[in-house]
């Protein structure tokens, strides 16, 4: 399976951190409106994850909701029918959420600088840093406190869990 290390943090303004992901990147962000659907899963977390192209992506991911930098197992598999794929994956399993989100992502070296809109929530960063095979866990924990730190985010901005976690705890 690949691995990453991820933290995801509530922000103040996605217009203030902008600049601050440009100058770490150097590069134009591109730009993805996700509709990411949630299925049960009692070994991890299974997302579709679909793309306003048409396509879409499968996901599988494992990981600890703890706040701080954390290492994330998962595969992606691509799919040319998201529609028809989450209606066969509702019957076989259950909806237990839906996160829509505007991202925008920098990419940093092997970093991904996520800045999310994410609907019903707010704005949100994320970075995920690619680990190689056989790579320490703290090797990435050690890039994205760096990459913290050069984007103004203190460590109590940090957050567990998903934004279905933090859709879900909102008071009704």
């Amino acid at each position: 399976m690949a691995r990453n290390v991820e933290i995801k943090a509530q922000v103040d303004s996605l217009d203030a951190l902008e600049p601050l992901a440009a100058a770490l990147s150097g590069q134009e962000p591109i730009l993805i409106a996700q509709d990411d659907t949630f299925f049960t899963c009692v070994n991890g977390r299974l997302k579709l994850r679909a793309f306003a192209d048409g396509t879409g992506e499968l996901i599988f991911y494992r990981r600890a909701d703890d706040t701080g930098p954390k290492e994330s197992f998962y595969v992606i598999s691509p799919t040319d029918s998201p529609d028809t794929l989450r209606d066969a994956l509702a019957l076989a399993y259950g909806v237990i959420g839906r996160v829509k989100k505007q991202r925008r992502v920098y990419l940093a070296g092997r970093t991904r600088i996520h800045l999310d809109r994410v609907e019903g929530l707010g704005e949100f960063m994320e970075l995920e840093v690619v680990l190689r095979d056989g790579e320490s866990a703290e090797a990435g924990m050690e890039e994205a406190r760096t990459l913290m730190a050069g984007l103004g985010v203190a460590p109590a901005q940090l957050l567990s869990g998903a934004y279905l976690d933090l859709l879900a705890a909102r008071p009704r």
